[in-house]
């Protein structure tokens, strides 16, 4: 099969999460362990860093991965979903799988899959485990895909997990309190492994704080670790400093320029304090990492070229200023509108979908009253409907037009909006994806 046609064999033959929701998830990690011990477990044979939690885990582990690039590191990096091609899931040193490298494993592996029956998230995984064995990587970063515990990632033993925070999202699946949400996210905490938490939550430290010690795993928080002080964006990108424990201050460029990184910085830089330090490990035979502070430095500050990185607060165009953000979610709406704090505007346009299995009530009430509204939806069989999301906006006094159509709907903000107005495109992450600037 060409690239092509393997693409569509998968979307055809399994269940896809961004298409079809829940419905996709297979519990459990009996398919992937088929799956991993039919490739002769390749995830076993490459150092590697797994990441969780509700929103920033996509940000920080392409930090991650930029900075162990940065310090000679041949690196592996697995995240999810895709936002222009399946292959950037798919990274080493930030250049996707090939096309030919995708259509070869499944060609390679198709009778076993139609036998076993696995999700697409399930297949997707195993594909960038044998792909890193085969490219002999040194390290790699691996996002968790949707909670932990069950999450097909979790059959990984890493050097350090790292969970960044918990939110309200997919309550259907993970749970209807922040403490059983926690519960999953914590499911990635492997028997002495170093875990790091990037931030505080009164609500969920003892859940971490519970698993950690059942199974014998240092806990860092990363916010007790490092201070990171916002001192706004430059050339370079947004210029921080990091206070850390021997009150040494740092001044940093970070390149990705929303204001919810900075939470995201300190846990990267707890983990990568636990990499290049033998101290945190239970495990007298860990080699730790050589990462000098060039390297961090670099990685932090070089991140979208390193690994190619997008749709995390990224400015498209000037006159007017048009940025589009992939929160989709309380926290991650959140963020954005914080972020948003820091852009001068006559006006602001926003364009916005959602996928039907997020709870609009819990963050509805954070989209700004002055804002002109354009309502659309992402091309995709989950995506909510743009009328009923209009009439949900309109009774929360949030009034706009729709436009079904995403490209569409910016091009009428276009139309709208004066040189020195401000157009945000968020609400998903397949909104974001299906912009033609992007």
């Amino acid at each position: 099969m060409t690239y092509s046609e393997t693409i569509e064999y998968l979307y055809a033959q399994l269940p896809v999460f961004h298409r079809v929701g829940a419905k996709a998830i297979k519990p459990g990690l009996d398919n992937i362990r088929k799956l991993c011990d039919y490739l002769g477990n390749p995830q076993d044979t490459f150092r590697s860093i797994h990441v969780g939690g509700t929103n920033g885990k996509g940000s920080s582990s392409h930090l991650l991965a930029a900075v162990l690039q940065s310090a000679g590191y041949k690196t592996g990096l697995y995240t999810s979903p895709h936002l222009k091609s399946f292959t950037e899931r798919i990274r080493i040193d930030g250049l996707p799988m090939p096309e030919k490298g995708v259509a070869d494993f499944v060609d390679r592996h198709r009778a076993f899959i139609e036998d076993l029956k696995p999700s697409f998230f399930e297949v997707t995984v195993g594909m960038a485990f044998d792909y890193f064995a085969r490219q002999n990587v040194d390290i790699a970063v691996i996002e968790v895909g949707l909670g932990g515990r069950l999450d097909s990632t979790n059959v990984i033993t890493p050097l350090v997990s790292l969970i960044t925070n918990i939110g309200w999202d997919h309550s259907d699946i993970l749970g209807d309190s922040l403490e059983q949400i926690a519960y999953e996210k914590a499911g990635i905490i492997k028997p002495g492994v170093p875990v790091v938490v990037s931030e505080h939550d009164p609500e969920t430290d003892a859940v971490f704080r519970s698993r950690a010690e059942e199974c014998g795993s240092p806990l860092l928080f990363g916010s007790d670790l490092f201070v990171v002080n916002n001192l706004g964006v430059s050339g370079r990108g947004r210029e921080i400093t990091v206070d850390t424990l021997d009150e040494k201050e740092v001044p940093l460029a970070l390149g990705l320029l929303g204001t919810y990184q900075l939470k995201n910085v300190a846990g990267v830089l707890s983990v990568l304090k636990v990499l290049s330090s033998s101290s945190f490990h239970p495990n007298p035979t860990f080699e730790k990492l050589h990462i000098p502070s060039v390297a961090v430095e670099d990685g932090l500050a070089h991140v979208v070229e390193r690994t190619g990185l997008k749709g995390r607060w990224q400015f498209l165009q000037r006159n007017p200023t048009v940025i589009c953000d992939t929160g989709h979610n309380e926290p991650g709406i959140r963020s954005v509108m914080e972020s948003l704090q820091t852009v001068s505007y006559r006006q602001l346009h926003l364009v916005v979908g959602f996928v039907k299995d997020k709870d609009l009530s819990r963050f509805i009430r954070l989209f700004p009253k002055e804002a002109r509204y354009y309502f659309c939806q992402p091309d995709l069989p989950r995506a909510l409907d743009a009328d009923l999301l209009a009439e949900e906006f309109l009774a929360h006094g949030l009034v706009g037009e729709v436009s079904k159509d995403v490209n569409q709907a910016l091009k009428t903000a276009l139309s709208r909006a004066q040189p020195d107005d401000c157009i945000l495109v968020t609400g998903s992450t397949y909104v974001v994806a299906e912009l033609n600037q992007l």
